[in-house]
């Protein structure tokens, strides 16, 4: 529904609009702009029509550069340490070293893949036991593990943001009886529901921090997850290729967002 509704918008102002797949790559050249509207990563067709765009001189979403640093988790939450962005307390674990978990983030913790999304390679911690277990099975496809602070929240803020302007506002609420959004559970996947709100009703720190933590990573479009909390808002995450999914995240704005 949201490609069909970015097609249209795309009538209204001249442009023509076609959806290609990533057998079109030897194509590319032919285009002014890409766009693009699936999960990316760094070993994937992705990035490297993003990388192709860019050299042929074609705008393109998301940009090679934003691609590395969302898509990097460790990169990502030691540049917004380095800028003193609020984030759970975060550690790095590296294969071969100790590190004392409960000093660091306490327990429970939740130990992060560095290229995971849509919640799949995030585990909860509750006891330096299961910690020891889980990171053991993280290691056999990683040097790197992130560790972070558990701060539960019925719904997590996801902030759309577009050339360093806040496009929209939603409200992800945790999967019933769980504390992600999607629960995974062999090929079963429930995610909880949703609210979206007019930009300008939601809180003033949380936009605040989004745009903070996302004028780090370009001017693109970017999807900042943010935690209200007693502390004050903290930065989960900034996701390059956020979701525009219809009847959710355009909610408010309508065509108006495709536009």
């Amino acid at each position: 529904g949201a490609l069909r509704r970015f097609i249209e918008a795309g009538r209204k102002v001249d442009a023509d609009v076609e959806l290609i797949t990533r057998k079109d790559y030897n194509r590319l050249a032919e285009y002014d702009a890409l766009l693009i509207r699936e999960t990316t990563a760094i070993n994937h067709h992705t990035y490297r029509f993003a990388k192709k765009a860019e050299a042929e001189g074609i705008v393109v979403i998301d940009d090679p550069d934003s691609i590395v640093k969302c898509t990097k988790k460790v990169y990502l939450a030691e540049l917004l340490a380095f800028n003193r962005v609020a984030t759970p307390r975060t550690l790095v674990l590296r294969k071969g070293e100790t590190a004392d978990l409960e000093a660091a983030v306490g327990y429970p913790a939740v130990l992060k893949i560095p290229d995971g999304s849509f919640s799949r390679g995030v585990h909860k911690a509750g006891t330096p036991a299961e910690a020891a277990e889980i990171t053991r099975r993280l290691f056999r496809d990683s040097d790197l593990i992130l560790a972070q602070e558990y701060l539960y929240t019925e719904f997590d803020w996801r902030i759309g943001i577009l050339g360093r302007r806040p496009l929209f506002a939603c409200k992800y609420f945790m999967s019933r009886d769980h504390w992600q959004i999607v629960r995974h559970e062999g090929d079963r996947r429930d995610e909880g529901g949703f609210d979206t709100i007019a930009v300008e009703q939601a809180p003033k720190d949380v936009l605040r921090v989004a745009l903070r933590a996302a004028n780090l990573i370009g001017d693109g479009l970017y999807g900042v997850d943010v935690k209200s909390t007693a502390r004050g808002a903290v930065v989960i995450e900034v996701n390059d290729n956020t979701n525009l999914d219809g009847g959710i995240e355009d909610k408010v704005l309508g065509d108006g967002l495709y536009q």
